[in-house]
């Protein structure tokens, strides 16, 4: 089926993991507990705390319980490296780091002289990321969560919400943190949040909100955390994304909302359609996708599927959700990211930070005043350097049109430019993700003594096909202009990516520019 029920069966809100469940009643109390533990261990109000895990309900705890402590959460990635790990935990000042006990040993150096509190994994977790027992059970004189938030008393006077703390690689690489200013009761976080809950995600009560995506990235941490604080709202997270398993988790809990990435819409498109028949997702009323763009054959070929329920949101850890656009308007206007939401406004400018008119292509800039200013940590220039009239550039470039519509063409750090002409990778791996023989794809420049840059796709194949460059060109012919069909094209088993399916395009390029005299 492909559109939401006009009624929804009436079922008692509950906070799931994979792994179990919970009475959203007894998750606020557990929370609570852990908002005293919290403040037992000394970090209560504006006090960093690390955390380092994986999708499951004792994130969602640590989160709803800093949330009610006043503790401000620096969500990491727990792919990150000790040495990453280490620089983040002293840029940020964070001293209490918790973190699941199979991730200790990979970050060992960078937690010396730290407090750590474990985490003991679920059995959904360690199915879902074949976790050997002795890991799941690593570090057993460490303190854990569950026994230190069942040790303490709910805490009765609650803080203000901070907002968490995220980082940023921007164009060096380096990880920027991002601070969120808040002045004012106009721009307090809970305030916020229920406005995206309301305003965004359009939950009521009795919805039921379900995510794949890590929690460590700002867009969907902010979804939940929205969907946590919202009347009558049920929270279901899975530790993984599996693309039947997700069809199959929405039949059986009855979503009605769901924050998707454009990968993980691509991969349930590429099951067989009997088995894409084979749930009932009549309930799903809402979704939402953002991170990076989609392309306009991948909407429109899940609306035939879902129907109109898909929603793009343009954002940036720096501002906030920014653009909203409907399935309706995406049909009406191919490549649309929206019109700007929550009265925020935009600009395109040229190089020399002139306005442009509708039409022309520039670097977008943006003010959003709904989710307060921010700094950054470690780069008190970086800030300033990317305001112009007020707004701020998080390095997309893109334009809009007469009805205030924007389009984004790519990221300015990743746009190539070959021969004089500029190309954009987003561009070339829409086309490229609807050949039969692609399960993913990242486009990237390589250095080219003639050109200046060339263009590489690295591919890693459907199952089932062995394809070489020939069928890669041979499929672009006709759908783009020669001068961006790629010069070399590499097969990969697996790309490298993140649980989300985000790709690591840096850990590509690398080889590529390790010798050229020049940097990326």
């Amino acid at each position: 089926m492909t559109t939401a029920s006009d009624t929804q069966p009436s079922f008692p809100p509950l906070i799931a993991d994979g792994n179990g469940r919970v009475a959203r009643a007894t998750f606020e109390t557990r929370a609570a507990r852990g908002a005293s533990a919290l403040i037992n261990l000394g970090a209560g109000e504006d006090v960093r705390l690390a955390v380092i895990m994986r999708n499951d309900l004792a994130q969602l705890e640590v989160m709803r319980a800093a949330a009610l402590a006043g503790t401000v959460l620096v969500a990491l990635n727990w792919h990150a490296a000790a040495d990453e790990v280490a620089a983040i935990c002293d840029d940020s000042g964070a001293d209490i780091v918790i973190i699941h006990r199979d991730l200790i040993e990979g970050v060992r150096p960078a937690l010396d002289g730290r407090r750590i509190i474990a985490v003991t994994p679920g059995a959904d977790l360690c199915r879902a990321y074949d976790i050997a027992p002795a890991a799941a059970a690593a570090e057993p004189d460490l303190p854990e969560w569950n026994t230190l938030l069942e040790a303490a008393e709910p805490l009765e006077q609650r803080a203000a919400m901070r907002p968490l703390m995220r980082y940023t690689s921007g164009s060096t690489g380096r990880p920027k943190g991002v601070r969120r200013l808040q002045s004012g009761t106009g721009h307090n976080f809970e305030n916020v949040l229920h406005r995206v809950a309301d305003e965004m995600l359009r939950l009521t009560p009795q919805s039921r909100f379900l995510t794949a995506a890590p929690l460590y990235h700002s867009a969907p941490s902010t979804l939940v955390s929205a969907a946590l604080i919202a009347d009558g709202v049920s929270t279901y997270v899975a530790p993984k994304f599996d693309p039947e398993t997700f069809l199959a988790t929405i039949e059986a809990e009855r979503i009605t909302h769901i924050y998707l990435v454009p990968t993980m819409m691509s991969r349930m498109l590429k099951l067989p359609p009997e088995v894409r028949g084979t749930y009932d997702l009549s309930s799903v009323s809402f979704c939402v996708s953002t991170g990076s763009p989609w392309s306009h054959a991948l909407k429109v070929a899940m609306i035939d599927w879902w129907g109109p329920v898909f929603w793009e949101s343009y954002g940036a850890t720096e501002i906030g959700f920014m653009t909203m656009v409907s399935s309706e308007e995406a049909l009406a206007r191919p490549g649309t990211a929206g019109r700007m939401q929550l009265g925020g406004s935009v600009l395109i400018l040229d190089a020399d930070g002139n306005k442009l008119p509708a039409g022309q292509p520039g670097e977008i800039f943006v003010r959003l005043d709904a989710f307060g200013g921010f700094d950054y940590s470690n780069d008190p220039q970086a800030r300033a350097q990317a305001e112009r009239y007020g707004h701020y550039s998080v390095g997309d470039l893109g334009w809009l049109d007469e009805d205030g519509y924007l389009f984004i063409t790519d990221r300015k750090k990743d746009m190539i430019i070959s021969g004089g002409a500029n190309v954009f990778p987003a561009e070339i791996e829409g086309v490229l993700m609807q050949a039969p023989f692609v399960r993913d794809v990242a486009v990237f420049g390589a250095p080219d003594p003639e050109f200046g840059e060339q263009i590489v796709a690295a591919i890693e194949p459907a199952e089932g096909y062995s394809p070489d460059k020939a069928d890669v060109l041979a499929f672009l012919q006709g759908k783009l202009a020669r001068f961006k069909h790629p010069r070399i094209v590499d097969f990969h088993a697996a790309l490298p990516r993140e649980d989300s399916g985000k790709i690591f395009k840096p850990r590509l390029r690398a080889p590529y520019w390790k010798d050229a005299g020049r940097s990326i």
